[in-house]
């Protein structure tokens, strides 16, 4: 289990919850809870007790939305990271970030930034099952490939095992990855489509867009946020019979590299040698 204080890390997270809340309200867009939050929120009216991050999801054209004016809509000190807001930024979904804290989840990734919230587009995704496997297989690998673009190609040793990553490395640029990536999660429209689904879960993902539906009120550690209108459905294809708590030892944690609730992450002298400063995700 983690070694920092979660019940601290619980209340900053909260915190950034309620205000996007306030700002979709504000604009007139749809979020979710979603994963685990979605699931601490109706089997413990809030966290999970030993989860130590929180997951929303928007439909494409709210995610896209919210991500175009977050600058502007999102007071200091948070920010809204993304392949659509930052050069840099090393993954398929994206985060609002506390840019007054630092959080490094991975010590072998360049990825800097604050504590935070998940925030998962939802894509429209074609009814034919082989088209959707394809589909879901091009994104999963431009999404690894992202990840190998900012990952210490030493990780494993500086044998065999980093070759591929620094052959990567050599040949792909961040920046085409991005607009690969972008184009793969686009591949469908999302109000044409009769299927949605969460790329980040694969084609376990799945689902018809009738189980999001409208969100709905839905109480999270005293406070009135928004969930799935057919839960059921969703969480039962996502965990099975979740009402049943995991055993101890299925309760997973990050247990996070670096974290530091005062200090500012763009302050954060990085000193791991592999990370390339003119690069870096920061």
């Amino acid at each position: 289990m983690a070694s920092y204080d979660i019940q601290k890390l619980h209340e900053h997270i909260l915190q950034i919850l309620l205000t996007i809340d306030r700002v979709c309200r504000e604009h007139d867009l749809k979020y979710y809870c979603w994963a685990g939050t979605m699931l601490g929120a109706v089997r413990h009216k809030g966290f999970i007790p030993w989860d130590d991050d929180m997951d929303i999801c928007m439909p494409r054209p709210d995610y896209d939305r919210f991500m175009y004016h977050a600058h502007e809509w999102l007071p200091e000190p948070l920010e809204a990271l993304s392949i659509e807001t930052s050069a840099t930024f090393p993954g398929g979904f994206g985060k609002v970030v506390d840019s007054s804290t630092t959080l490094i989840e991975r010590g072998h990734s360049d990825y800097v930034a604050g504590i935070y919230i998940d925030v998962f587009p939802i894509d429209g995704i074609t009814a034919n099952p082989m088209m959707s496997r394809i589909a879901v297989a091009r994104y999963k690998a431009l999404d690894k490939l992202l990840y190998f673009l900012h990952r210490d190609p030493f990780k494993h040793g500086h044998g065999p095992s980093s070759w591929p990553i620094l052959l990567i490395q050599r040949l792909f640029t961040h920046e085409w990855a991005r607009r690969q990536l972008r184009a793969a999660y686009l591949a469908y429209d999302f109000d044409q489509s009769q299927y949605v689904l969460d790329y980040d879960d694969g084609v376990k993902g799945i689902m018809k867009k009738e189980v999001l539906g409208t969100p709905q009120p839905i109480e999270f550690e005293g406070h009135q946020v928004m969930g799935v209108e057919h839960y059921d459905d969703y969480l039962r294809q996502k965990y099975g019979d979740y009402m049943v708590v995991p055993p101890h030892d299925h309760q997973r944690q990050h247990n996070f590299f670096y974290l530091d609730y005062n200090l500012p992450y763009r302050e954060y002298q990085d000193k791991r040698t592999f990370v390339n400063h003119d690069n870096a995700s920061q």
